[in-house]
């Protein structure tokens, strides 16, 4: 493997210092990066380090820091916080020399090679590239359920974690004891498959210790849990017994926000808490600029330097892309480097690497304390022209506590490894 060992052992290259970077010899080039999560943070990192300094890397997002979706669950069960959770840029900025800029990008010309980005006080700023790497992430397609749009903020979805992610935590918190938790799984894809039912057990871990006559009903779009699937039922057995409800085939037809009420094609659900989840596509930019496919959903791409399909010069990484790969923060880091490097060779007049491999681990918490994994090994192959898994994911004999280290130390790694 080039960039770590399989079964997410040590992410990363080796970084030189920051003197290394101060001096280049040649300038070759700019890359501006939208998007500074997993993906875009990621991107400007590695093409700062592989291109010796020599390219002018300037990061471009609408916050001013990285709030980790990864661990974010636990802050529903109290055993972690958002100030743990939130990085800012500044190694970026001062070991890498990578330019941040904080705004929103409201325009892609793809034909003048620059973005606009919208500015306080009215002012727009034009950032010209010489090749953009955009990882828009994910939006909501909040028609899929027929709800008022000012009825949205009762139920959070969290699914970005944020200000969102503290709102539903203090909900299940002011929620009585014997009182209901609800799910709502959008179809698939969505953003990190198995994050709803990794969910499911932080809630159940709160209520069992601090509310057990409660529960916790799943209604799943989907046919079947979609990760993990053997050791959620266990895990869901074993450790919460009676106090989970999941409800597989669960399309929504209807919800009373007066009364927190779910109505699928099987039954009807009222809650104390609802958890509405609803189903994703790329970010705003992705659509806006012509990025994403005519159903206006997710990004094609070459998977040899992740260059869109759509427009030339521009490359799309993370969430935002359409593949059969798992939308995640290990996946969207993976592919960064990738691109990073494609982008590179591209700006030396040089050929990406024709058969790129990664692989993606996902550590689901069970509880406060045990975690399990999956961790799947892909490579690319040239007669699909696509990223194929080697072989069917490895999962974790059963959740433990020695995962449950594994799971943080595999955090702490990605969280360097995207922002130094």
């Amino acid at each position: 493997m080039r960039r770590r060992d399989f079964l997410g052992l040590p992410l990363g290259l080796a970084v030189p210092a920051a003197s290394a970077l101060a001096a280049p010899s040649a300038r070759r080039g700019r890359v501006v990066v939208v998007g500074a999560g997993f993906g875009g943070a990621t991107a400007a990192r590695y093409v700062r380090i592989l291109s010796g300094g020599r390219i002018d890397v300037t990061l471009v997002d609408q916050h001013a820091a990285l709030v980790s979706c990864p661990a974010s669950n636990r802050v529903l069960a109290g055993e972690k916080t958002l100030e743990q959770l939130t990085f800012g840029y500044d190694a970026l900025r001062q070991a890498h020399g990578i330019r941040f800029v904080q705004g929103r990008v409201t325009a892609i010309d793809a034909d003048k090679r620059r973005i606009v980005v919208a500015g306080r006080g009215g002012r727009d700023e034009r950032l010209p590239y010489d090749r953009l790497i955009v990882a828009p992430g994910i939006d909501f397609i909040y028609d899929a359920y027929p709800l008022p749009a000012r009825a949205r903020r009762q139920f959070p979805h969290a699914w970005k974690a944020g200000p969102q992610t503290r709102i539903l935590h203090r909900q299940l918190v002011a929620m009585p004891n014997g009182g209901v938790f609800t799910i709502v799984i959008p179809p698939q894809p969505y953003r990190c498959p198995p994050a709803p039912y990794e969910r499911a057990c932080q809630v159940a871990f709160y209520l069992k210790t601090h509310k057990p006559r409660s529960k916790v009903v799943v209604l799943d779009a989907n046919p079947v849990i979609a990760s993990k699937r053997i050791l959620f039922e266990r895990a869901w057995r074993d450790l919460y017994p009676g106090m989970i409800d999941y409800v597989p085939g669960s399309e929504v037809r209807r919800v009373d926000p007066a009364t927190k009420t779910v109505s699928t094609v099987f039954d009807t659900v009222r809650s104390d808490v609802l958890n509405l989840v609803p189903p994703q596509r790329a970010g705003r930019i992705a659509l806006d600029s012509g990025l994403a496919d005519a159903a206006g959903r997710w990004c094609e791409v070459d998977f040899l330097s992740y260059a869109s399909k759509r427009l030339p010069g521009v490359h799309v990484i993370g969430d935002a892309i359409e593949s059969g790969l798992p939308k995640s923060a290990h996946m969207a880091n993976a592919q960064a480097e990738v691109c990073a490097r494609a982008v590179v060779a591209l700006m030396r007049d040089e050929a990406p690497d024709p058969a790129p491999a990664f692989d993606n681990t996902c550590y689901s918490f069970v509880d406060d304390r045990q975690a399990m994994r999956i961790s799947t090994l892909y490579r690319y192959d040239p007669a699909k022209a696509s990223m194929e898994a080697v072989a069917a994911g490895i999962l974790s004999d059963q959740p433990s506590l020695q995962e449950g280290r594994d799971a943080e130390a595999w955090a702490r790694r990605i969280w360097t490894d995207t922002l130094g």
